[in-house]
């Protein structure tokens, strides 16, 4: 492969990464809007917002190369993976020591 081909398909890569961190986020952030509680607020943001974030990150680390600011984003990368998980668990744990009770089918509470 040539040196032109391989540019063009990292670009391609980058904006289909980038396009899926976009599809990501925005299903997180209608998540937050529309889901009736707590808890399925914190389910849809540790998932897909993890998703959407990763996808970004790779993105800039591929467009700007693993040296410098692209072994940044990847440490990044990693921290959030770790830490979006830990801290919705962390918010459902909270709410339902708090007494929250989750939503149910049925329930007037939307």
């Amino acid at each position: 492969m040539s040196a032109a081909a391989l540019e063009t398909a990292r670009v391609w890569l980058v904006v289909a990464l980038t396009l899926f961190g976009l599809f990501f986020t925005l299903v997180s952030m209608t998540g937050v809007l529309r889901l009736p509680d707590v808890y399925s607020r914190a389910h849809t943001a540790s998932q897909a917002d993890t998703l959407g974030a990763g996808f970004g990150l790779a993105a800039v680390a591929l467009t700007v190369g693993l040296a410098g600011a692209g072994f940044k984003s990847v440490l990044l990368l990693f921290f959030i993976f770790l830490t979006n998980p830990t801290a919705a668990h962390a918010i459902a744990r909270a709410a339902f020591e708090e007494g929250i009770v989750p939503w149910t089918e049925g329930d007037d509470r939307r």
